[in-house]
């Protein structure tokens, strides 16, 4: 986490706080040292922000600290509220675990009527169970899909053919109980969809590769819905 986050981070933990917090809670949270939390807290002095300290108590904002508040409507705000449980319960650790720092950062901000709102949102997205794949691999596929790092992976097949792949990974979708990953397979030479369920094992290349105009998730998302839209057209004009 860089500093600049880890700062931010410091003061929306203290605002969402009514009392004082320790370092060592916060350091916790933000899985950083106490001594790096020290240094932060001096940082943030410097800088301005009214922080008081207190021997074995902790710290807190002083009274009277305030940002302008975010502005939402109810719908608005419930949208995000129910977005970001389903991303909690849903996906990996570490973008489960940033869905809920944006949901601190957001409800620190907002108005008083609207942070009840907040707490009184009645849709859920239950954390019964988080595929063991997606937990496994979800993390290290987005780091690929970002940083454009050819994978290659094991992958077992419906049919239960196993067999070894180069892919330049474009995109991850969610199909409400299924992840698949969207990619260019080098071995096909064209897009391909891998369930992560059915991934037995995966790790990057040393290889990068370039987003090229006819091979892109862009690109993937308009062929397959042209070849959707003229599957059903052909369907329509079926007696």
């Amino acid at each position: 986490m860089r500093k600049a986050d880890r700062l931010f981070q410091i003061v929306t933990i203290l605002r969402s706080q009514r009392g004082a917090v320790t370092a060592r809670a916060i350091a916790e949270q933000l899985e950083v040292t106490e001594r790096t939390i020290y240094r932060d807290m001096q940082a943030l002095m410097c800088s301005g922000v009214p922080i008081e300290s207190e021997a074995g108590v902790g710290y807190r904002l002083m009274r009277g600290f305030t940002l302008p508040p975010l502005n939402f409507q109810e719908e608005e705000l419930e949208a995000l509220l129910v977005g970001m449980r389903m991303v909690q319960a849903w996906s990996d650790r570490a973008l489960g675990k940033a869905a809920t720092q944006a949901l601190q950062k957001i409800l620190a901000e907002l108005p008083p009527h609207l942070k009840r709102l907040g707490d009184q949102t009645q849709i859920h997205s239950p954390q019964f169970f988080v595929d063991k794949k997606v937990a496994q691999y979800g993390e290290e596929l987005r780091s690929a899909i970002r940083r454009q790092k050819v994978i290659r992976i094991r992958y077992q097949r419906a049919d239960g053919e196993i067999s070894e792949r180069f892919l330049e990974p474009l995109g991850l979708f969610y199909w409400g109980r299924t992840w698949t990953l969207v990619a260019w397979c080098r071995l096909r030479q064209g897009y391909r969809e891998f369930r992560l369920d059915r991934i037995l094992a995966l790790e990057m290349d040393s290889d990068y590769f370039e987003l090229e105009r006819e091979k892109n998730l862009d690109h993937y998302v308009a062929f397959v819905t042209s070849q959707y839209a003229a599957h059903m057209g052909a369907s329509d004009q079926t007696e």
